[in-house]
Formats: C-alpha cells, sequence, structure tokens
C-alpha cells in the first residue's frame, strides 16, 4: 500500500510530505510494519496562510468564520502539497493519505469547563477536501482518539520510533526538535510498553519568534546568530525553573506553554541584552531543557548508548553543539535519524503515513507508556473519496 504522510508542525513553517510504500510482517503484532520511503517534499506556506496559521494559534479570541475558511484552505493546500511530492518523485499511485492537520489549540491536562473537567485538542485542515482532491481515503483527527482513552494525545510519533529505532543491545533516545522539543526513550529489546516518550520544552519556538521580532526572519539559519552570541547565565537558569521542566511525564506541551506570551516574558527578562545574546540563550534554553529531561526522566529507567535527533533543529549547528556537550556528558553517542534511513526532514510526515496505515488496518497505534493512555487506540477519523 503507497501512503503519504502529511504533517504541518507547531513550527508552523509549511507542510512536509512522505510518500512510503508500507507492508506488514506476517505474523504481525501491530508494530511489525516494513516501510519503503519513495521520496519527500517540503511546501513552505505562503506568508499570508503563515500569519494567519500563526494567528489562530496565538489567539484569545477568534473569528468563527476566519477558522472554517482557514480548515478548508488547509485541506486545498495539503492536497496541492501532495500532488507536487507526487510528481517531484513519480509517483502515480496513491492508496491512502494520513494527515496530521495543523495544531492551533492543545491542552492535554484536563481543566474546568463549564462544569466539567476537559482535556481537548484542535488540529485543523479539512481531511473531507483532502479525499476529494486527490481521490483516495484520508485518516486525519489522530489525536483525540488517544485522549478519549485517557491520554495526553501526544507524543504519537514513538509508534515511528519504536518501529525503526529499537534495538535489543543498544537503549536509544530518539529526539525530535520541531517548534516544540520531544523525545522517546527505547530501552534495549524493549516492548511497547516499555518505552518512555515526553516533550522536553521549547524546540524552535521560542527561539523562531524572537527571530521573527528581532531580524524579521522565520529561523535562526544555520543557528548563525546564536553562534555570535553569549549565553545569559542567569536568566537561562531561572528559564529552567518553570513549573514545566519539573512536571513528571507524560507530559505534552505546545504554544500554549511556550508561545507568543511565553516569548515576551522571556525578553522582558533578558532586558537590554544585545540581540545575539538573547537567541543565544533561547538556543541554550532548548539544549538545557533537553538535557534536563533526559537526566531526571530517562537515564534513571536504565541504560542508553546512543542520542539520535531529528526535525529541523538538527540543522541549527549553534543548538547541535550545545546538545553535543550535554549529551557527551551524559554518556550518549549523537547521530541523526539520516543515518538509519528516515531523513530528518520527513520523519513525522512518515510517521503519519504508518498512523494512518494502522488505522486502515483497524489497529492501534498509540504507545500508552508515552501518552498515559489507558489503553490502546485506534487513531484518526477517516474521509472517504
Amino acid at each position: 500500500m503507497i501512503v503519504a504522510g502529511v504533517m504541518s508542525g507547531t513550527s508552523a513553517d509549511g507542510i512536509d510530505v512522505a510518500l512510503v510504500r508500507v507492508t506488514e510482517r506476517k505474523p504481525s503484532r501491530g508494530f511489525d510494519v516494513k516501510f519503503e520511503l519513495l521520496g519527500h517534499e517540503h511546501v513552505s506556506y505562503p506568508t499570508e496562510v503563515r500569519t494567519a496559521v500563526l494567528r489562530a494559534m496565538n489567539a484569545t479570541r477568534a473569528s468563527v468564520a476566519e477558522l472554517s475558511r482557514l480548515n478548508f484552505l488547509l485541506g486545498e493546500l495539503y492536497a496541492d502539497a501532495v500532488r507536487k511530492a507526487q510528481r517531484r518523485t513519480g509517483t502515480r499511485l496513491l492508496d491512502l493519505v494520513g494527515c496530521h492537520g495543523q495544531t492551533i489549540y492543545h491542552q492535554g491536562e484536563a481543566e474546568r469547563f463549564l462544569g466539567k473537567k476537559i482535556a481537548c485538542t484542535w488540529q485543523t485542515g479539512e481531511g473531507s477536501v483532502v479525499a476529494g482532491r486527490l481521490g483516495v481515503p484520508v485518516v486525519s483527527d489522530f489525536r483525540p482518539a488517544d485522549m478519549a482513552a485517557g491520554g495526553k494525545g501526544a507524543p504519537l510519533v514513538p509508534f515511528l520510533d519504536y518501529t525503526v529505532f529499537r534495538d535489543r543491545k543498544a537503549g536509544r533516545i530518539v529526539q525530535n526538535i520541531g517548534g516544540i522539543a520531544n523525545l522517546t526513550a527505547i530501552p534495549a529489546a524493549a516492548n511497547p510498553e516499555d518505552v518512555l516518550a515526553l516533550d522536553t520544552g521549547p524546540g524552535n519556538m521560542v527561539i523562531d519568534q524572537l527571530m521573527q521580532q528581532f531580524f524579521d526572519k522565520p529561523y535562526d539559519h544555520y543557528g548563525q546568530i546564536a553562534a555570535h552570541g553569549k549565553i545569559l547565565t542567569p536568566i537561562l537558569a531561572e528559564m529552567l525553573r518553570a513549573a514545566y521542566f519539573k512536571r513528571r511525564p507524560p507530559k505534552t506541551a505546545g504554544r500554549e506553554e511556550f508561545g507568543e506570551e511565553y516569548a515576551k516574558a522571556f525578553l522582558r527578562k533578558c532586558g537590554h541584552a544585545s540581540k545575539q545574546d538573547v537567541i543565544a540563550t533561547a538556543t541554550a534554553l532548548t539544549a538545557h531543557s533537553i538535557a534536563t529531561a533526559i537526566t531526571k526522566y530517562i537515564l534513571p529507567t536504565g541504560k542508553y548508548r546512543d542520542y539520535i535527533v531529528s526535525g529541523g533543529g538538527a540543522k541549527n549547528r549553534a543548538l547541535m553543539k550545545m546538545l553535543v556537550v550535554q549529551t557527551t556528558g551524559l554518556g550518549l553517542k549523537l547521530a541523526h535519524s539520516d543515518d538509519f534511513g528516515v531523513p530528518s526532514q520527513a520523519k513525522e510526515a512518515v510517521a503519519f503515513a504508518l498512523l494512518a496505515y494502522q488505522t486502515w488496518r483497524r489497529k492501534p497505534s498509540n504507545i500508552p507508556s508515552a501518552t498515559g493512555a489507558k489503553r490502546p487506540a485506534i487513531l484518526g477519523k477517516i474521509s472517504y473519496a
């Protein structure tokens, strides 16, 4: 079966598409799927679309009409991105699409609302539009089923991490650095229930917002600005005392924790420091919060050898230099997901292709030990062409 995985992350920089041929080992325990990556494509959001997405994410109030229009517009853009990936790779046949959608709100912890405690999430991008344009079924809206089973709705990529990176002899920590940074810890010879996962905190999110404000650029290209700044150590130490970093997993984060308001508070604490020093300190916040999570929550559970990095943050040389220092000190060996046949840019899109395949086969794909769910769940909703 050929499946297109479609992902647009919390950085809201655009759409990643992975075209994957998926097969299943026999007999299958559910996690024994094999795949071949046929190709992948990144399509940037038009500037006005990215602005609208970020406005929806950061809004305390929003127009219902605008949210509805954005939902349908993103469906059109996702379909266009899949077509572009098909043309680029020469892949004419397509059987299924797994579309994560664009997260505009995620609240993994239940809070009281109109008399009941509610946890909720919202990924926009109309699956029926994608199905109608491409003529194949689309699986979308993956996170609510895990939340209905008592989970946080995230992280879901551990299904891919376990499928690809588990090893009989070596414990591995798989780190993705997108807008939010998240990791999956897979002990040697692990069963699915042995896997641990959590969002460690901000990935590129704070850096990107400050770069937009200071330099009118969407991100720190290769970490060049951070490389010329000095870390404001007292500010870094203060930010690392935030409640999120002390909360035990399972836990998940988004713009609700590390979005626009957080970036403004961070900037206020930096006072009159140079722009380069502020960016360097935001970059260090990502590196140190990752190392803190590994030290507090992962290393006490067993022995780990490999630290495998993916996501846009892997291109930030200043951040990677900091991570090398941090992880080497923890006895970990740095690698990239590309070394294992999963390109960094395509990894999350591949994950949602596999999750869609599981849903189509009526098999669960959440990992309860990662999300906190009480049971395995079949994820997503199917839109038929």
